[in-house]
């Protein structure tokens, strides 16, 4: 039977303008960035979906790998939401691997336009340099298998949890052959991430779905970023991500940080050793967003294409 959740957690699945999405990685760590989720599922089914471009490969070959994936809806703003509530989709998740012009002009479009207004369009230049940031992009479904609910946007207290029981806190991981310090500046890191809205840190659960919980960034130095967090983080070391994002009504001037490191946590809190790091920054301008957005996703999809076509010369 399909996992139900209440009308409450729904408020916010269908509502939420943005929200973080974690995978796991080839090492066991995970990976947790923003997405635009702009309300699809289908709660007969028991799937929340997302979309993404064929031009985010390196994504979407992991997601196939190990179809474990998580969704937090955490951020109220420029949504439809009122709910203070913080919502944790688990499911196993199904990319599609062709767009579909049916689903993209029926269901896609009605949704984007729900959150973020009518589509850019002009035949002269817009429908050719948005070709492949519209056209082709593919519907990731999650067949949900535990949706937990906090009452509050800090995940303090207990959840109220929908469906497989949670699995309680995983053992701790073997450290990297790098070893654990810090390969980023890690000062530097926590000044970028505190200049964002909303900071998420992500992990492997015990049962292998994802963990996302909201964390504040406190000092840092050369060992790494002490983070604290309203829900207890699990004890000992491991690979965690960590993202920080802030955005504006319609996705109109959004900006993220997003590491990959190693979190330990001991009787003297949560230490936080960023590896590698990325990040962006889009104007609070539509014209100026949507060409980067163009740009980006052709110069991704013809890489995508490059990298697929040396694996099968392999």
């Amino acid at each position: 039977m399909p996992i139900t959740w209440p009308d409450s957690a729904d408020e916010a699945i269908s509502g939420d303008l943005t929200a973080a999405l974690a995978y796991v990685t080839p090492a066991g760590g995970a990976v947790v960035a923003a997405v635009a989720p702009i309300g699809l599922r289908d709660r007969d089914a028991g799937t929340v979906s997302f979309t993404t471009s064929l031009g985010f490969g390196k994504k979407l070959e992991r997601i196939k790998r190990n179809p474990r994936v998580s969704l937090a809806y955490h951020a109220r703003e420029h949504g439809f939401c009122q709910s203070s509530d913080f919502v944790l989709v688990q499911g196993d998740a199904t990319p599609s691997t062709e767009p579909s012009r049916d689903y993209l002009e029926q269901t896609l479009r009605p949704h984007a336009a729900r959150f973020m207004g009518p589509p850019k369009e002009g035949k002269l230049f817009w429908d050719r340099w948005l070709r492949e940031y519209y056209q082709d992009r593919v519907p990731v479904a999650l067949d949900v298998q535990r949706v937990s609910v906090w009452s509050d946007l800090d995940c303090g207290g207990t959840a109220v949890v929908h469906g497989a029981p949670a699995g309680g806190d995983p053992p701790p991981q073997a450290e990297p052959k790098k070893g654990t310090a810090p390969r980023v500046d890690a000062e530097r890191a926590a000044r970028r991430l505190r200049s964002q809205d909303h900071v998420l840190l992500a992990y492997v659960g015990a049962d292998g779905y994802p963990e996302i919980v909201p964390v504040t960034i406190g000092a840092a130095d050369a060992d790494g970023i002490r983070l604290s967090s309203e829900r207890p983080l699990p004890p000992g070391g491991r690979r965690a991500g960590i993202v920080g994002h802030s955005y504006r009504a319609k996705l109109i001037g959004l900006s993220a940080r997003q590491y990959t490191g190693w979190l330990d946590v001991g009787e003297q809190g949560a230490l936080y050793a960023p590896h590698t790091e990325s990040g962006f920054k889009a104007p609070p301008n539509k014209t100026l967003l949507l060409f980067f957005n163009g740009l980006l996703a052709k110069q991704g999809l013809r890489r995508a294409r490059k990298q697929a076509a040396g694996r099968a010369a392999a």
